[in-house]
């Protein structure tokens, strides 16, 4: 029951992106991120970055056609995903987000390349969850540890663990048909 409020809380996020601050405070407040190392004040800074950072980047109605960018934030080392079509655009979305408050790495995946439709999120969206769904019902994975993002085939890993967690981790998301590739983007403890 408490893996489905978990899946409930996270897939309700991206509509309440002007209430997730209190979203994610209630939710770790509540119990919601048991096992999660992080504190409830780091929960709350990368929710704030993530949704900061999406508003600055598509501000602007002429730069949000020609960018698909996610911004993920685990820990304050954030993950910028997707497709520029321009190297100078792909350049002023990292350094949008690298300064925001709170951010201390960004690792930048942003290809310079079309935007991607439709049917590819959906593929890449059906890859995180059987990822997510094989860690939940792996015995013993500490699945709230680690944060999983696809962009075209491409698995990314997030999370505060140890290297033995980081290598299970990969082999999960490796075995999972459609992953073309895992990074892991672990800090290691």
């Amino acid at each position: 029951m408490k893996y489905i409020l978990i899946l409930l809380l996270a897939l309700s996020l991206p509509a309440l992106q002007g209430c997730a601050p209190a979203v994610v405070a209630g939710a770790a407040g509540g119990g919601a991120a048991a096992g999660d190392p992080r504190s409830a004040d780091t929960l709350i800074s990368d929710q704030v970055i993530e949704t900061r950072g999406m508003d600055r980047l598509y501000s602007d109605p002429e730069v949000a056609r020609r960018i698909h960018i996610n911004v993920t934030s685990y820990n304050g080392v954030v993950l910028l995903s997707g497709e520029a079509l321009s190297r100078a655009l792909r350049d002023q979305a990292v350094d949008t987000i690298r300064n925001l408050k709170g951010v201390r790495l960004v690792h930048n995946e942003i290809r310079i390349a079309d935007l991607t439709g439709f049917q590819s999120r959906t593929r890449d969206s059906w890859i995180t969850s059987k990822i997510k769904a094989r860690m939940l019902a792996t015995k013993g994975f500490p699945s709230s540890r680690v944060k999983v993002v696809t962009e075209a085939g491409t698995v990314f890993l997030m999370g505060l663990v140890n290297r033995e967690l980081g290598t299970q981790a990969a082999e999960i998301a490796r075995r999972i048909d459609g992953v073309k590739r895992v990074v892991k983007l672990f800090e290691y403890q």
